[in-house]
């Protein structure tokens, strides 16, 4: 039987895949919140214009039967750990709140069975509430009716949640109508509700504390130092310089599958070398390198009569760095040969711990291989050395052989100099690979704003 609670309540949730119905008839969101309880970008606003979230753990669907409910399909599993609650938004396109009849959100399991529940009694002059959550508490996730509406409507809600409001999005709330208090999501409840009451309720931001520094204790009066004898510098010995460090190793992307997973190889050397590792599944990987160096550096292919074939790396740039895409033959064995005039370090790495793509800008520096596993986008590349800046695209979908890589997508960039450039992307997977790179660039995808297509239902 489904527990019905007011509003502040809160009661324990199967951390597993739910359904959450919302009546009745009004527009929904939800927003994932991290630590701090603000969103980390537009990609954590699911909506009717961008209904499943990027790690599918949300998506939001219309009722097929036209009684105006919206469900939430949510796999509580497969939230990302940087995600601390789950907001439950409704909005209205004309009139209030309080013009909603029925306006309700329960949460049912797979197989229908009715969890808890919350319906709204209180609503008022509001254009758009924060229903009910769902957040992390003791290992497991609980609900809570929230119940929290703004005057200001989808705008207010949004500034008090991290969202970057654009330009022309202000909502004009008339004189004595402000917003009502921001949401601390720790409503006072009457004790016969059974709330758990030492329970916090999640922290919201707040202005770190600030004191006035201690005054320091004055410096005592000392006499002046006798003089000093003159040490002679004796000039240690010469060293040889050590290997530059590789970054930390990534994380593996959860939902990328082209190509096997391996641990990573690491080797290391003072020169000019042959990159030998044995033993690896056939296809693409990626090979991550950093020397220290104030000369050329040059990568090359070999084959099997260690010829050699394709050139990966030809740079003159100090200190080079970067990741390479190659592709392992079928007998397992990556050779490469490396011309390098001071000590370096190498890590062969499976596809899955290469970095992914997302509206959250990303630094790198010198070659590497960026993966795509959304839809169609637009990816912004400001690229800001002096040589050549080459990215191909390697789209994987319908490819079925993880041992060879499909020919490059034509048309994509091969320029010299400092770049600012927009690449189309097809659907994914699909591979970026800055094929030359040597210097610093910037990467995002350039999806259109979530919040502008969101906040269009916002009441000015």
């Amino acid at each position: 039987m489904m527990r019905g609670l007011v509003k502040g309540d809160n009661a324990f949730v199967p951390t597993a895949p739910l359904r959450v119905a919302v009546r009745n008839g009004v527009d929904v969101a939800v927003l994932l919140l991290a630590e701090g309880g603000r969103v980390r970008g537009d990609a954590d606003i699911v909506f009717h214009g961008a209904p499943v979230h990027s790690s599918g753990a949300v998506r939001l669907s219309e009722g097929g039967d036209g009684d105006g409910t919206v469900w939430l399909e949510t796999g509580l599993p497969a939230v990302e750990e940087d995600i601390t609650r789950v907001l439950v938004v409704a909005s209205t396109e004309s009139g209030t709140l309080r013009d909603v009849e029925g306006l309700s959100v329960a949460v049912l399991g797979t197989d229908g069975t009715a969890v808890v529940g919350y319906e709204v009694t209180d609503a008022g002059g509001e254009t758009a509430m924060v229903l009910a959550e769902l957040y992390r508490r003791a290992g497991g996730w609980k609900f809570r009716a929230v119940g929290q509406g703004y005057l200001d409507g989808l705008t207010g809600l949004a500034v008090d949640h991290g969202v970057d409001v654009p330009e022309g999005h202000g909502a004009d709330v008339p004189e004595g109508h402000g917003a009502e208090a921001a949401p601390d999501h720790g409503v006072d409840v009457p004790e016969d509700h059974g709330v758990d009451t030492a329970e916090e309720a999640p922290v919201e931001n707040r202005a770190p504390e600030t004191r006035a520094p201690e005054p320091k204790a004055p410096e005592p009066d000392l006499p002046p130092s006798p003089p000093q004898a003159v040490a002679k510098v004796v000039e240690p010995p010469a060293r040889v310089p050590a290997a530059p460090s590789l970054s930390p190793f990534p994380e593996p992307v959860a939902d990328w599958t082209f190509g096997a997973f391996f641990e990573p190889h690491t080797l290391s050397g003072p020169g000019n070398d042959v990159i030998s590792v044995e033993g690896l599944p056939p296809g693409p990987v990626v090979v991550e390198l950093a020397l220290r160096t104030e000369g050329y550096t040059g990568v090359w292919t070999l084959t099997p009569d260690n010829k050699e074939d394709d050139l990966l790396v030809n740079s003159t740039e100090e200190n080079f760095r970067g990741r390479l895409l190659v592709v392992v033959p079928e007998n397992g064995r990556l050779r490469l040969k490396l011309r390098a005039d001071g000590p370096w370090q190498a890590r062969v790495l499976p596809l899955a711990a290469a970095r992914r793509l997302s509206e959250e800008t990303m630094e790198g520096w010198g070659p590497d291989v960026l993966l795509h596993t959304g839809g169609t986008a637009d990816a912004a590349l400001h690229y800001r050395g002096s040589s050549n800046f080459i990215v191909d695209v390697f789209e994987l979908a319908g490819h079925d052989d993880p041992t060879v890589l499909p020919d490059a997508r034509p048309g994509y960039i091969n320029e010299i100099g400092r770049r600012r450039e927009t690449l189309e992307l097809p659907e994914g997977p699909l591979l970026v690979h800055l094929a030359r790179a040597d210097g610093p660039w910037r990467a995002r995808l350039k999806q259109p704003r979530a919040a502008t297509a969101w906040l269009r239902r916002a009441r000015r």
